[in-house]
């Protein structure tokens, strides 16, 4: 296919899909009996969204995203719900939608540009790196042992404390729509775990980690190669992703073709 050239129309299908994908995710956890994680959301004008998960001090799921110019009358309200329910709130800013007024707002009411968040993309049909090592294999997860441990690799890899719990919560992801997940196994070991999420024709590399006893062994290249690969037969306009800027996924993304698209701010109160 041509090359994907830059244009506000792919910022915004990015921001639809990364969007999207965080409300599915955030909904697995809505869904459960009493809604213990405190899960809410405040839609915007535009797409915009603000995210809390009140009992899960996730940045991520405590965030305003999708923010343009106008919307900077929303962020002292939104600052008062986020404060009465005790949430910090994070609000990102991306380049096409950013407006200076938006920045005096945040600034005025104590936030400052506390860190970058590089968005990633690249055509389907790129040609990928060398093909992993013989002993990395990469499975798409179709039932329970494979879940288990998939599940296994990213508490690993995370560190999530209460493993248990954590995959009681989330084993509802094998099911979810738009939603594939990924085992990597070294030497037929789980060792890392991805996922991808295809909304409205753009596939989403999301969330991916490696246990840390099997990082450096190309995994995280390996899950990027097939992840692209899968949404590409799922017939995607383009693959997008996200990672701290500079980071070893930001690397990981670049070994594996994808390119960025564009910096984004996260604002955090001083």
């Amino acid at each position: 296919m041509p090359k994907l050239i830059p244009t506000l129309r792919v910022v915004r299908r990015t921001l639809e899909c990364e969007i999207a994908y965080t409300v599915s995710r955030m909904q697995v956890l809505e869904r459960i009996r009493g809604n213990p994680v405190g899960i809410a959301f405040r839609p915007l004008e535009g797409g915009a969204v603000a995210l809390m998960a009140r009992h899960l001090p996730v940045p991520n799921f405590n965030s305003v995203v999708g923010l343009r110019a106008g919307h900077e009358r929303h962020i002292e309200p939104l600052i008062a719900w986020y404060r009465a329910q005790g949430v910090t709130a994070q609000f990102e800013t991306v380049p096409g939608y950013y407006d200076p007024a938006l920045g005096r707002e945040l600034a005025r009411l104590g936030y400052y540009q506390s860190g970058f968040h590089a968005a990633l993309v690249c055509e389907p049909d790129i040609v990928p790196p060398a093909a992993p090592a013989s002993d990395v294999a990469v499975e798409r997860v179709e039932g329970a042992a494979a879940l288990e441990a998939s599940l296994d690799a990213y508490i690993s890899g995370r560190g999530i404390p209460q493993g248990a719990q954590f995959k009681a919560n989330v084993r509802p992801w094998l099911g979810e729509p738009g939603w594939q997940l990924y085992l990597a196994r070294y030497e037929g070991r789980p060792a890392a775990a991805a996922i991808l999420y295809v909304h409205d024709k753009v596939g989403y590399c999301a969330d991916a980690t490696t246990d840390p006893a099997f990082r450096g062994l190309g995994l995280q290249t390996a899950l990027l190669v097939r992840r692209i690969a899968d949404a590409h037969a799922a017939g995607v306009d383009f693959v997008c992703s996200g990672a701290d800027f500079l980071s070893q996924s930001h690397r990981n993304m670049e070994r594996a073709g994808m390119r960025v698209q564009f910096v984004r701010s996260l604002w955090t109160e001083l």
